[in-house]
């Protein structure tokens, strides 16, 4: 089998609230629609061209009649609204309760489990932003060696060091031991290792990130493709939100080299599937608020994508779309509970519109009917819809 398949998960980047998105509290986030508002206009003509503009309305991206992609949207339905729980959706996994978040921090007894089995103490043990975490305790983890242990709104346990204060292979151990302890009640869906480096005033996270997440709890599209013995490779954080099971993916320190990485894929690679997320619109801009930032890198990626297109073959389908929003322009610094774009391309597919998808997974579903194999998971496959008769 020659056929091929990609994934390119724009991290954070919704298209407007979910119907459900009350229940989160992000009534009016709007990730795409609002940032375009925010910078006067977005320039983004490959996308437009695409028909980004259809979907929604953007402002300085107007809809197209002649599209050069298939293009809709999709509304999540599993519960919860962070990158595990994305992927997992358009992987075919429906989550029916949100994974366990701790605005307070987290039970006494996980961190004295935690510092006893690690050898370290801990500091933080609080909910923040990252680079508020960092400023507020980094002096103090240089004069201790203690650990800083931080979430957010979201379901994550963060352990971040100092790169001359503990060496990776020590972070990256005792995040599998949080892991370890991290199970129900307390399962929270990532331990995420946040080494830093630098000086006082001029601290900041280097790319040695690691996400250690829960299993999923049920066969993924991943699953069903390796039983078929369909390869399977990655770009970016997506083997480790699913805990390294079917996927083995090559990880990079930012969008510029997740592009080079897929363009590498799409030039080499003989058949398969490719999962790659380009995580920096979530991590550098949207958690921080950085809507010029936000769109310079929605810029770069509208630069690359003629290069990804002209790599197509006659067997290939490549999607866009993301796996939740994070709006730069509301005052919250956290994910948001958002529908997500879709646009798909391939020279055997109809420009024209998917509608609205009752779910991410219908995303997977359609990868597996594009391989021929009967996994749909929790969506239906819109491939019918999409190929040329």
């Amino acid at each position: 089998m020659r056929k091929r398949a990609i994934i390119i998960i724009l991290d954070g980047v919704g298209i407007g609230e979910a119907p459900d998105a009350a229940c989160y509290g992000d009534v009016g986030s709007n990730t795409l629609g609002n940032l375009s508002r925010a910078v006067g206009g977005m320039n983004l003509p490959n996308l437009r061209s695409a028909g980004l503009g259809n979907i929604a309305t953007l402002a300085g991206v107007e809809p197209v009649q002649a599209a050069a992609a298939a293009w809709g949207v999709m509304i999540p339905r599993s519960a919860g609204k962070d990158s595990t729980t994305g992927h997992w959706e358009i992987a075919g996994v429906q989550l029916e309760r949100p994974f366990a978040t701790y605005p307070n921090g987290f039970p006494a007894d996980i961190i004295d489990a935690f510092a006893r089995r690690t050898g370290r103490d801990v500091i933080g043990n609080v909910a923040g932003s990252g680079t508020a975490i960092m400023d507020r305790y980094a002096a103090e983890h240089l004069r201790t060696g203690s650990w800083i242990v931080y979430t957010s709104a979201d379901s994550v346990f963060q352990v971040a060091a100092h790169e001359d204060v503990v060496r990776l292979a020590e972070l990256y151990r005792a995040c599998e031991i949080a892991r370890q302890l991290l199970v129900a009640p307390h399962d929270v869906s990532r331990v995420i290792a946040r080494p830093f480096a630098g000086k006082p005033g001029a601290f900041a996270r280097t790319k040695n990130r690691r996400d250690f997440s829960l299993p999923p709890p049920r066969d993924t599209l991943l699953d069903a493709l390796a039983l078929a013995r369909v390869v399977r490779d990655g770009v970016g954080k997506v083997d480790d939100l699913f805990a390294g099971r079917a996927l083995h993916s090559k990880h990079t320190a930012s969008n510029a080299d997740g592009i080079v990485a897929i363009r590498e894929w799409l030039t080499d690679a003989p058949s398969g599937l490719l999962f790659a997320n380009l995580v920096d619109f979530d991590q550098q801009f949207g958690h921080r608020n950085d809507a010029s930032g936000f769109y310079e890198a929605l810029r770069e990626f509208d630069a690359a994508l003629p290069s990804f297109l002209a790599a197509l073959r006659e067997d290939d389908l490549l999607f866009i779309t993301a796996d939740h929003g994070n709006d730069p322009t509301t005052p919250s610094t956290d994910h948001a509970r958002e529908c997500v774009p879709v646009l798909a391309f391939g020279p055997r597919v109809v420009p024209g519109p998917l509608g609205r998808r009752d779910t991410f997974a219908d995303l997977g579903a359609t990868v597996a009917d594009w391989f021929g194999i009967a996994f749909r998971g929790t969506g239906s496959s819109f491939l019918g819809t999409l190929l040329t008769p």
